[in-house]
């Protein structure tokens, strides 16, 4: 489609059709947001109309967001309170990068055209002044293009309609109703006044506009003060030009993280096509780290399945996550010193596990830790393969076997002796013969969870635990649930016997 051509979002509503959203085009011809259909086709019988996306405009927005992170890593999403969306992006620290703000401004300015989205644009010293001189300032003498200087919001505002603001529609209206159609002429009134008036809402944006205020942004992804940057004249997409941009990217994150004395916990490595998509690997690391081999070795893995078809232009790797981590003393014969950070045996299992963790997703490399109870399913849990367990130990372990099933099986077992171990029993169809058996073992059930039980639901939960070798050497861990003579109640029926775990 024509750029050219006018053309027009349409928002359903109950009773009518409204104009959601236009372009460039449909603007110059008198085409306004939250104008009906049958007003804008009567003043532009030509108009392209689509229904309005909402759930797709989110996603090609976040999309863009994503690809922005080119210019920032702070970028958040923004104007979804005042039905105009956009992205703003804390550029504070980055403009020189591209050569000053209007290099900066005209780079994004040229990309988006080339990606047919019309934008507009402006930076300030205020995220109000920014969004305002963006949707109505396209003519104010005080923003050289789009860039308003350091001090100059107030200048760059005066002109501008009170909408500018992000006032409410009904606030707006009420203002120019009342002869205060300009941002200049409510910075000539008293606050008292235009509090007392229209509320302190009037009073705040202003403020927030020039830059009196704070507003603080909610970064989009979590804003991380790490990162390395690499842009280069022509797109790269050769494997081997992509790896040597990645080591060289690593090198300066580990320089950068040695100078704050901190570790890299989760790293993500961001490369910027020239068709405006964005490719990203990531890697976690169970302990802190900064070494440049290890980090690159995580990386590595996950390169081959890096498309770069139309080549990168810039590649970014950041630290979404990071812990301190000091120097430590290095002796002359090798290894780290007592008390160093290569004291702790789990040093040298930490780069293993990462490169596990890795391949085969962190949720699959775990390990078991103890937990204080006395059922065997609750008797441990999973943790992170390299945390100190706190309080826990593990009791009767040799008592316990090294399977258990997720939820114990019925069996059918017969007796000799009511209380007794079983000589026979059937599970999946397949009968066994007892050879030798040890116990029972009685775990009762752990009352103090919930004081409300009652006490024959305690009898019928109470297990006695019998290890059992069939006559094919086969061990198992069997119980029976519930009690013959038991002193809390009475059971008139046989209680039901289960298996619950094999021995080595």
């Amino acid at each position: 489609m024509d750029r050219d051509q006018p053309l027009a979002l349409v928002a359903a509503q109950q009773d009518n059709q409204r104009i959601g959203a236009v372009n460039d085009a449909a603007a110059q011809a008198g085409i306004q947001a939250g104008m009906l259909l049958t007003d804008a086709r009567a003043l532009l019988p030509a108009l392209s109309t689509h229904p309005m996306a909402p759930q797709e405009d989110a996603r090609a927005l976040a999309s863009l967001a994503d690809w922005c992170g080119r210019y920032s890593p702070w970028i958040s999403l923004a104007g979804e309170a005042e039905g105009q969306y956009g992205l703003c992006l804390e550029v504070t620290g980055c403009a020189h990068l591209f050569g000053g703000e209007a290099a900066m401004l005209n780079d994004l300015s040229q990309r988006l055209a080339g990606f047919a989205i019309q934008a507009r644009i402006a930076i300030a010293d205020s995220l109000g002044a920014a969004w305002a001189v963006a949707r109505y300032g396209a003519n104010s003498p005080a923003a050289n293009n789009g860039i308003v200087p350091v001090g100059g919001a107030k200048s760059a505002l005066t002109r501008l309609p009170v909408a500018a603001l992000r006032l409410s529609p009904a606030t707006a209206d009420l203002l120019a109703r009342l002869g205060l159609g300009r941002i200049g002429e409510l910075c000539s009134l008293p606050r008292a006044a235009l509090t007392a008036r229209f509320g302190r809402d009037v009073t705040y944006r202003l403020d927030q506009a020039l830059g009196r205020a704070p507003e603080p942004l909610s970064p989009r992804p979590p804003r991380t003060s790490f990162w390395s940057r690499l842009s280069f004249p022509e797109p790269i997409g050769h494997r081997d030009h992509i790896v040597r941009a990645a080591g060289q990217l690593v090198v300066e994150l580990c320089a950068v993280l040695a100078r704050e004395e901190r570790g890299a916990r989760r790293i993500e490595l961001r490369l910027y096509l020239a068709d405006g998509t964005v490719r990203r690997i990531g890697a976690g690391l169970n302990r802190a780290s900064r070494d440049p081999a290890h980090l690159l070795r995580l990386l590595a893995e996950h390169l081959p399945s890096l498309e770069a078809n139309f080549g990168a232009d810039l590649m970014l790797l950041m630290a979404g996550q990071s812990d301190p981590l000091p120097a430590g003393q290095i002796p002359l014969a090798g290894g780290f010193a007592k008390d160093g950070p290569g004291d702790n045996p789990s040093e040298d299992l930490a780069p293993l596990l990462d490169r596990l963790g890795n391949r085969l997703g962190p949720a699959n490399v775990a390990r078991f830790a103890p937990v204080q109870s006395h059922l065997p399913e609750a008797a441990a849990r999973l943790a992170p393969p390299l945390l100190v367990a706190a309080g826990g130990q593990w009791r009767h372990i040799d008592r316990r076997p090294v399977y258990l099933l997720p939820r114990p099986e019925l069996i059918q077992a017969v007796a000799e002796v009511p209380d007794g171990p079983p000589v026979l029993f059937r599970w999946r169809g397949i009968a066994h013969r007892v050879q030798r058996g040890d116990g029972p073992e009685r775990i009762a059930p752990e009352w103090w969870h919930d004081m409300r039980a009652e006490a024959a639901d305690l009898a019928g939960e109470t297990r006695d635990y019998y290890r059992i070798e069939d006559s094919r050497g086969q061990r198992y861990w069997l119980y029976r649930r519930g009690l013959y003579d038991g002193h809390l109640a009475a059971i008139q029926a046989p209680p039901d016997w289960y298996l619950h775990g094999f021995f080595a």
